[in-house]
């Protein structure tokens, strides 16, 4: 149950005590807290900003190439593909080769564009560390 009056309170600026003991306003965040937020989730994991960098410097990828490349599982590999996938950074081919199935990966124009956009996110965090 909420306590009456803590709706209000939540809304509060945060303060922090100083060496004094008087109250003070925290410090407005900087560029570099104000940015984190706007990170992409989606390519800021590990292995999926594994997978859409090698498909950027590549035309296209296999699976079991992906897979070597980034030394890891089938199934963690499925896994992260398919979330590109669906956020439609890449798009997968499935044929047979004779009779052995292949799964060859792309970035799509839509990927390269979010790669480019984390990139350039990435950079602005690094300056702004930089210029401290």
């Amino acid at each position: 149950m909420v306590a009456k009056g803590s709706a209000a309170r939540a809304t509060e600026p945060l303060t922090a005590k100083s060496r004094t003991g008087a109250k003070q306003l925290r410090p407005e965040p900087t560029s570099v807290e104000n940015a984190l937020p706007n990170l992409d989730r989606l390519i800021h994991e590990r292995m999926r900003l594994g997978i859409v960098s090698a498909l950027a410097v590549n035309e296209s990828l296999t699976f079991n190439e992906l897979k070597r490349l980034l030394g890891t599982t089938d199934g963690n590999l499925s896994v992260h593909a398919r979330r590109l996938e669906e956020a439609e950074y890449v798009s997968c081919t499935k044929s047979f080769e004779g009779r052995m199935p292949k799964t060859e990966y792309r970035l799509t124009g839509v990927g390269r564009k979010a790669l480019e956009q984390y990139l350039d996110h990435m950079e602005a965090l690094i300056q702004a560390m930089r210029d401290r």
